[in-house]
């Protein structure tokens, strides 16, 4: 058998020492995470879509707003990540962002970036002709005033092309750290 790869043309045909062979790849290429999606932060830079300033600035603005709030990492990198989505999932970007946050932070943050795009629609829906409130459909859920405040006091205000904020070099390690081990997921009890 190679040992570098597995060797079966179906999964019904799979061994114990196949699927050995791919988990010491799959914690290799885990180790990567971070890099991959600071790679894939820089594909928003330059990107404005019509804003004052760039997506990758957003995000920046974003997450240093939070940071200087005293916010932990895990909700500064929240902050930072929410919008990455935007390039691969134009029209469901929040979900986007979420599904990749999710086996790495708490329910309510992920409950947060899962919905901060229609939160969000609050201060511009009105706009396009679509109901502003619409974020008033989750008013019962028990994460809704965070939401509510993500937009308010870090989303919605980061589009200042005069704001100072951290570089992405800044944020790094706060990605290291939490996308070091994951919270929550399918497959934690067998790792």
């Amino acid at each position: 058998m190679n040992a570098k790869h597995a060797t079966f043309t179906a999964m019904t045909n799979a061994t114990a020492e196949d699927w050995g062979i791919i988990g010491s790849h799959y914690f290799e290429f885990a180790k990567g995470l971070t890099q991959r999606l600071v790679d894939h932060l820089k594909l928003l830079d330059g990107d404005f879509g019509g804003f004052p300033i760039d997506r990758l600035e957003h995000c920046l603005q974003t997450a240093t707003r939070a940071h200087r709030d005293g916010r932990d990492e895990e909700y500064v990198i929240c902050a930072l990540l929410h919008d990455i989505g935007d390039t691969l999932g134009p029209t469901n970007h929040a979900d986007v962002a979420a599904t990749i946050l999710q086996p790495y932070i708490s329910e309510e943050n992920y409950w947060i970036i899962k919905h901060h795009g229609i939160f969000q629609g609050y201060y511009f829906f009105h706009h396009l002709g679509l109901d502003r409130n619409a974020r008033d459909a989750f008013k019962d859920h028990p994460h809704y005033q965070a939401c509510a405040h993500f937009c308010h006091a870090y989303d919605q205000n980061s589009f200042d092309k005069d704001y100072d904020s951290e570089p992405l070099e800044f944020f790094i390690p706060m990605m290291e750290r939490v996308f070091a081990q994951p919270k929550q997921s399918l497959y934690k009890e067998a790792m």
